[in-house]
């Protein structure tokens, strides 16, 4: 592997630039951030000033092992051939998807609330943002920080709402995207799943990006999941894309706790009328007797829902004595029975 002492020289207490020195041993660093293309920038404590920036041209050796940039710790083997040894998480207790093959059903709004939700109930609750490309996460909890690494170079979440939460999110800039290629992207997810020190979790909730591709093979090849949520709207092509969920998570042995149908129903402040703005929801119960999995629950289509996650502070958290908050703690609720937590 190429040199890339340019872009450990913070790991290893060396100088970063002519009027700035790191201590040896270098202190608690936060985990490398991109502020542009080619800058890493490395915070160090909290007491010290100013962080330091650092322009690099190692990007292309970090490609496959390292995405993320991480010291290594040994905690994860090397990429290689043929299907990866499944494990479980470590100090993680049951792990649960959230999972959606069709994008914009409110996906991650209803992993988020359940994960707030499961603290509701007492359970020391996680949610693992594994969507590379579109991390929702930082939004929805009101996170910006970068995380901060462990005594043995683990990613230490970030918390809110006594929820630990971790994302790509916080690694990169808040409009920057990430442009890489599936290695890369599988690796990162790799890192995310074993490199984060969670320190002891009753549940975590993973939200899955969209669809039924790489990411959602890779995380059911590489940890035990101990059961999958479907969520769809009441809409015909929701519906369809859910029943590929189905079956994807049916392929790979994974148990499917049942099916949420969100944005169901809105009720007109005015009037009080019910619309069915997606359609009637028929479709959704037709799916879940025809592949026998249980139906958790209706969430209405509110404009309270979309708002609180809008500002970072998801229902249960806002409106915790809401009918609405009432459907995500039920959920919850059930779940918790289904896993044994």
């Amino acid at each position: 592997m190429p040199d890339l002492e340019p872009t450990y020289l913070c790991w290893m207490g060396a100088s970063l630039s002519g009027d700035a020195n790191l201590p040896h041993p270098p202190p608690p660093l936060s985990v490398p951030r991109f502020i542009t293309e080619r800058t890493w920038l490395l915070s160090g404590p909290r007491s010290m000033n100013a962080p330091w920036r650092r322009v690099f041209h190692a990007l292309a050796p970090l490609r496959h092992e390292n995405p993320l940039g991480l010291p290594k710790t040994g905690t994860i083997p090397r990429m290689q051939r043929g299907l990866p040894e499944r494990r479980r998480i470590k100090d993680v207790a049951r792990v649960v998807a959230v999972s959606s093959a069709k994008g914009g059903v409110g996906k991650s709004t209803v992993a988020a609330n359940l994960a707030l939700a499961f603290a509701r109930l007492g359970h020391r609750s996680g949610i693992l943002d594994t969507d590379i490309f579109g991390p929702s996460i930082p939004t929805l909890f009101n996170l910006s920080e970068e995380p901060r690494l462990s005594q043995n170079n683990q990613l230490l979440p970030l918390s809110n709402y006594g929820v630990k939460t971790m994302s790509m999110g916080y690694l990169v800039g808040e409009e920057a995207p990430v442009v890489w290629r599936g290695m890369m992207v599988m690796k990162a997810l790799q890192q995310l799943l074993h490199e984060v020190d969670w320190g002891g979790l009753d549940v975590l909730v993973l939200d899955l990006p969209p669809g039924t591709g790489d990411t959602q093979l890779s995380i059911t090849q590489q940890i035990f999941l101990d059961g999958s949520i479907i969520v769809t709207t009441p809409h015909t092509l929701a519906v369809k894309d859910a029943v590929k969920g189905i079956n994807m998570f049916k392929k790979v042995n994974v148990p499917i706790l049942g099916l949420v149908q969100n944005m169901s129903v809105f009720r007109c402040p005015h009037c009080h009328g019910d619309t069915a703005v997606f359609g009637s929801g028929d479709a959704v119960q037709e799916v879940c007797s025809q592949h026998q999995i249980d139906f958790l629950g209706d969430l209405p289509l509110h404009p309270n829902i979309g708002d609180d996650a809008h500002r970072g502070c998801p229902t249960v958290v806002a409106e915790p004595d809401s009918e609405r908050a009432a459907v995500f703690t039920e959920i919850a609720r059930a779940i918790t029975s289904k896993t044994g937590l």
